[in-house]
C-alpha cells in the first residue's frame, strides 16, 4: 500500500509547480471537482481511485466520478466487484467493461445491474472468451444514449425498450434479423448503426427506423458474412466494407453519400454493377481500389457503366494498371462532377491478377499483360513516379467535363512532380492541388 501511495504522490508532485521561494506548489489540487473529475474520465478507474490514497478531498472527487473504466484481465475481481459501494455518483456518462474470463458471468448482471440504477448513458461492453446472454433487464433502458457491444450473443427473448439510444455499435456480435428486427422495434430514436464483423444476419430491414442517418457495415472475411441485402430508405450516409461479395440494395433513395470498396479482389458479378445503379443519385461517392479493379474488368469487357449524379467523387486508391480502366468508366458516365480527391495514403488496395469465369472456364481478364508484367519498368513496385501520376491526371483531364477541382493526396515523394502537374493545370481550367 506504501507504495501505491508514494507513486500517486509522485504523479501528483510532478504537476506541481515551484513559488518564487521554491517551495513547491500543488496546483492540481486547487483545481475544483469538476475538472478533475472530467480528467478521470480519460484515465482507467483504478488510477482514479489511487488518487484517494493522497487525501479524503481526493477520495470524494473519484468517487463522484461520472465514469467507470474496467479490464477483468489485468485487476482482481474482488477488487472490482467492491467498487461499487465507495461509489457515490448519482449519475453515470460513460461505463466501460473489459472480460476475458468465464467465471465473471455473475459478476456482469450486477454490474449491469448497478451502472444502469445510475441512469448511464454511454456503455462499452467487451467479453472476448466469455459466452454471455444479457438478462431481461438490461435490454431496458430510457438513458442509455450509446452502446458498444463486443463479442455479445444479441438474441433478446423479451421487447426492447432503448428509448434513447442514438448510436448502436455491434462488433462481432451474433445476431439474427429476427433479434435485429426486434432491437430496431426498441431504438426509436436510433441515429447510427455500426455492424463490423458480426454474422447471422442475412436481410437488414431499416425501413422503419425512422430516424437512422448513419449505417456502417463492415466484413473481413468470407468466412464472418454480413448482410446479403440492406433496406434502409432513411439514411444518409453508407459505409460499406465486404469482403468478397457485395450486397443487394434495395432501397437507399434518401442516401446523400455512401464509401464503397471490399477487402478483397472479388471475381466480377452482376451484383456489382446492380449496386452501383443504386448509387446513382447520390452526390458525394468514395470508392477503394479493390473495387475499382473489378470495375476495371467490367470496362474492358464492355459492361456498361450507370449515370452517375456525383458532385465530390473520392478515390481511394494506389496509382497503377489495375485500376485505370475503373477509373475511366466512373469518370466518363459522372457528368455532373466538380471535385476529384485521388487519396493514395494508407491504401489496402491489393494489385493482383483478376481472374473471369466465363463459361466454366477460368481466364486471364483482358488487361495488357505486357503493361502487367512484374519485369516492366513500370511495375506496380515502381509505379509512385511521374508517368503514372501524369497518366492518371490526363486521364480525369480528358474524361471529365465539369470538373473544377482536382485533389492528389500523395506520399512525399510525389511532390517533387508539383511543377510538373501545376503545368498540366495552366492548360485547363481545372485547379488541381496536392497535399501529402
Amino acid at each position: 500500500m506504501a507504495d501505491v501511495s508514494a507513486t500517486a504522490a509522485r504523479r501528483v508532485r510532478s504537476r506541481h509547480c515551484h513559488g518564487g521561494d521554491g517551495a513547491v506548489v500543488d496546483t492540481i489540487s486547487g483545481l475544483p471537482d469538476v475538472i478533475l473529475q472530467h480528467i478521470f474520465t480519460y484515465i482507467p478507474t483504478k488510477y482514479a481511485i489511487r488518487t484517494s490514497l493522497l487525501s479524503k478531498r481526493w477520495r470524494r472527487v473519484w468517487c463522484d466520478t461520472p465514469s467507470l473504466s474496467f479490464n477483468s484481465s489485468i485487476l482482481n475481481d474482488d477488487w472490482i466487484n467492491q467498487t461499487p459501494t465507495g461509489y457515490t455518483a448519482p449519475k453515470m456518462m460513460h461505463f466501460h467493461l473489459k472480460s476475458d474470463k468465464k467465471h465473471d458471468a455473475p459478476h456482469i448482471d450486477k454490474w449491469l445491474e448497478f451502472v444502469m440504477s445510475r441512469h448511464v448513458e454511454n456503455m462499452v461492453l467487451s467479453f472476448l472468451l466469455l459466452k454471455y446472454s444479457f438478462p431481461d433487464f438490461f435490454y431496458v433502458n430510457p438513458s442509455l444514449k450509446q452502446l458498444t457491444l463486443k463479442y455479445c450473443d444479441m438474441s433478446p427473448e423479451c421487447s426492447v425498450s432503448w428509448t434513447s439510444l442514438k448510436k448502436l455499435s455491434l462488433v462481432r456480435c451474433s445476431v439474427s434479423d429476427e433479434s435485429m428486427a426486434k432491437i430496431l422495434s426498441g431504438c426509436p430514436v436510433l441515429e447510427s448503426l455500426t455492424l463490423n464483423r458480426c454474422h447471422g444476419l442475412s436481410y437488414l430491414d431499416l425501413s422503419r427506423s425512422l430516424r437512422l442517418r448513419t449505417v456502417v457495415v463492415v466484413e473481413r472475411s468470407s468466412s464472418v458474412t454480413g448482410p446479403k441485402v440492406i433496406e434502409a430508405p432513411h439514411i444518409h450516409y453508407l459505409y460499406l466494407r465486404y469482403a468478397q461479395f457485395p450486397c443487394t440494395l434495395v432501397d437507399v433513395s434518401s442516401l446523400t453519400e455512401a464509401d464503397v470498396d471490399t477487402n478483397e479482389v472479388i471475381t466480377y458479378s452482376d451484383k456489382v454493377m446492380n449496386m452501383l445503379e443504386k448509387l446513382q443519385h447520390v452526390e458525394k461517392l468514395t470508392f477503394g481500389g479493390n473495387l475499382l479493379q473489378v470495375l476495371s474488368v467490367a470496362q474492358l469487357r464492355g459492361v456498361p457503366f450507370p449515370m452517375f449524379e456525383v458532385k465530390a467523387l473520392t478515390l481511394k486508391t494506389r496509382i497503377f494498371h489495375y485500376v485505370i480502366p475503373g477509373i475511366k468508366g466512373v469518370l466518363q458516365n459522372s457528368h455532373d462532377l466538380k471535385k476529384l480527391t485521388v487519396h493514395t495514403i494508407h491504401c489496402k488496395t491489393k494489385p493482383v491478377y483478376i481472374y473471369l469465369t466465363i463459361n466454366l472456364f477460368i481466364y486471364p481478364c483482358l488487361f495488357n499483360m505486357a503493361q502487367l508484367s512484374r519485369r516492366s519498368k513500370d511495375a506496380v513496385r515502381r509505379d509512385i513516379k511521374a508517368k503514372r501520376l501524369t497518366s492518371l491526371v490526363v486521364l480525369v483531364l480528358k474524361n471529365t467535363k465539369t470538373l473544377e477541382n482536382m485533389f492528389l493526396v500523395l506520399d512525399k515523394q510525389y511532390h517533387k512532380f508539383k511543377k510538373m502537374i501545376q503545368k498540366l493545370s495552366r492548360y485547363n481550367k481545372v485547379s488541381i492541388a496536392l497535399a501529402n
